[in-house]
């Protein structure tokens, strides 16, 4: 934990020099997803391979780089793919981005991802705006010796998700006529899916719907003070007792067919985030 101070100063200095404004809102792109770095104007374009200390994103539907720009008039920064444990980096490394952006002055993280449905009351391509989550990925990256100027040894999660952005996106949503539920998010290591009894585990525990990512990088946001905001996309339903198997085509064309729905809300998002300057 103790090197990460250097790590995460050398790679904001290596987005600095390619890009010099502030960013107030960090947007993570989950899988399909990553087209929504369009809408930005762009003004920079960076590898994640270009960035010291970032890892490769190997993860299919993942394009691999930072785009910073302007989006309703705001700083941001997007990452178009993110990593994943299962590609087997070590979740200090899969989160030290937002350390990153957080040494880069933001404020606001948006997360999305693709996720499998668990709630039977959902459907694919429904949304789900993320209140609260389970960590069962098996490891923390908050592990280890604490660097008490990256945040506290022990923070608090009794709100890892900012109750009242939550609520706020789902009014946003339904201004568009569309529906964003809420729930619980767990966190698996994956690569692998599920199987009918894990599925039912999961639903007994409280969970609404199941992926492989988010969570670490909401620890490690709440960490270092970053606001979060996570939108899933539910991409395919994992009910036990009507199982089929997964089709990865299949998951990321539902993913690719929501994106206009999630790009409209988190454009709504960054325009409320700059508008009323985050507290």
């Amino acid at each position: 934990m103790l090197d990460l101070f250097d790590k995460i100063n050398e790679a904001a200095a290596a987005i600095r020099q390619r890009w010099e404004r502030v960013p107030q809102v960090v947007i993570i792109l989950g899988t399909g997803l990553g087209g929504f770095a369009a809408e930005l104007e762009v003004e920079a374009a960076i590898e994640y391979e270009e960035l010291p200390h970032f890892p490769k994103s190997t993860a299919i539907g993942h394009r691999g780089r930072l785009v910073c720009g302007i989006l309703e008039g705001v700083p941001v920064i997007a990452m178009e793919g993110r990593f994943h444990f299962y590609e087997g980096y070590p979740l200090k490394q899969i989160t030290l981005p937002i350390r990153v952006f957080r040494a880069m002055g933001a404020e606001l993280l948006i997360q999305s991802n693709a996720c499998g449905g668990m709630n039977p009351y959902f459907a694919c391509g429904d949304l789900m705006v993320i209140e609260d989550h389970i960590n069962l990925i098996g490891d923390n990256p908050l592990i280890g010796i604490n660097d008490d100027r990256l945040g506290p040894r022990f923070p608090d999660m009794c709100e890892p998700y900012d109750l009242r952005w939550v609520d706020r996106a789902r009014e946003l949503a339904r201004r568009h006529g569309m529906e964003a539920h809420k729930g619980v998010f767990v966190a698996v290591a994956g690569p692998n899916l599920e199987t009918r009894a894990e599925y039912r585990f999961l639903r007994m525990i409280g969970a609404d719907v199941v992926g492989m990512s988010t969570v670490p990088e909401t620890i490690v946001a709440v960490h270092c003070g970053l606001k979060v905001i996570a939108l899933s996309v539910i991409t395919d339903m994992c009910l036990p007792d009507a199982l089929k198997p997964a089709n990865v085509e299949e998951i990321i064309r539902v993913a690719n067919e929501a994106e206009p729905k999630l790009a409209m809300l988190i454009r709504d998002l960054v325009r409320e985030a700059g508008s009323l300057r985050i507290a």
